[in-house]
């Protein structure tokens, strides 16, 4: 996948990322989400190439947002399908809190899972535990393949895991082992992340969120050599047929980081408010500044893009909403 499509895509997630920022705190959820989406939309279609949205922010009669099956960008250029959260942590950007980024993942044609929007059971870890974690297998198990792999002990670890009643028998279980959980109430692809990222002291995220976000962040873990695993958890029989329809085969299956998103991929993310994995969106008389991250699986490089943006000279920029 052409490299300078990767450097193009970063254009689009700070501009949902500035455009939401805009609303930290404002404690509209609606609004924050909008900025986002509407600053993402604009930006994706000044990009050459055909892409179609496969991962989005709801169905076709959901306007304004991203819908799944949407055609961006100008209509000319490599053909690409799109796995896009223009503002993960919706919540946590309305009230001001920390950890909110804009994601978006491009890949080949077929490249990503289509998934339905319902829930999935995840354990991701960075590349020093890779190839040792299996969903099949109890959280303690995985716990003690990852501290044998790691060198370490059960209780020199830690797990990230949302902040939901149906995790209270696995957080007990973890405590058991004298784990250590870092909760938090929203932004599983950020934490998805950071196990890939030493510094942020985490070394497995493990729980059920949204099966969307599990395909997004496979797609990151592919660039930086780590591991997801995953599975649909289907709460009606509704979500079933509906899994069904998108051709879900096997309702029980196990999913792998290559299942979720194969082939050559890109990811790229934003922050909005300052987090473990990205700082946030930091405004200044006339303009402002991002932090981005721009992966590729093709090369396995990791760039680190700190930017200076200037209303006068980037009007779309300067928008409010």
């Amino acid at each position: 996948m052409d490299r300078n499509l990767a450097l193009e895509s970063v254009r689009v997630t700070e501009a949902a990322a500035i455009a939401s920022a805009r609303t930290s705190g404002l404690g509209n959820e609606k609004l924050s989400d909008h900025a986002a989406v509407e600053a993402m939309r604009t930006a994706f279609n000044k990009i050459d190439m055909k892409a179609r949205v496969v991962i989005g922010e709801g169905e076709r009669d959901e306007a304004p947002m991203l819908f799944i099956g949407e055609q961006l960008g100008s209509g000319s250029g490599p053909e690409v399908e799109l796995a896009i959260d223009p503002l993960e942590g919706t919540t946590i950007c309305a009230s001001g809190l920390s950890n909110a980024i804009s994601v978006a993942a491009f890949a080949e044609p077929g490249g990503f899972l289509h998934a339905p929007d319902v829930y999935m059971m995840k354990i991701a870890v960075g590349a020093a535990a890779r190839g040792v974690i299996d969903l099949s297998q109890s959280a303690t198990w995985n716990m003690q393949q990852i501290a044998k792999a790691k060198n370490c002990k059960v209780n020199d670890l830690t797990a990230v895991i949302l902040n939901r009643p149906r995790h209270k028998d696995l957080i007990g279980e973890l405590r058991a082992l004298g784990c250590r959980i870092r909760l938090i109430e929203d932004g599983d692809v950020s934490a998805a992340i950071a196990v890939c990222e030493p510094e942020a002291g985490i070394d497995v995220l493990i729980g059920i969120g949204g099966a969307p976000e599990g395909v997004i962040a496979a797609a990151a873990l592919r660039c930086m050599g780590g591991e997801l695993q995953g599975r649909l958890i289907f709460r009606t029989d509704d979500e079933r047929v509906r899994a069904q329809k998108m051709g879900i085969k096997d309702l029980d299956r196990i999913y792998a980081m290559e299942d979720l998103a194969k082939g050559k991929v890109m990811f790229t993310a934003t922050g909005v408010t300052t987090g473990a994995f990205l700082k946030g969106v930091n405004f200044f008389p006339g303009g402002c500044v991002t932090h981005s991250i721009v992966m590729r699986s093709q090369s396995g490089t990791v760039r680190l893009l700190t930017t200076r943006h200037h209303f006068g000279l980037k009007p779309d920029l300067a928008k409010t909403y």
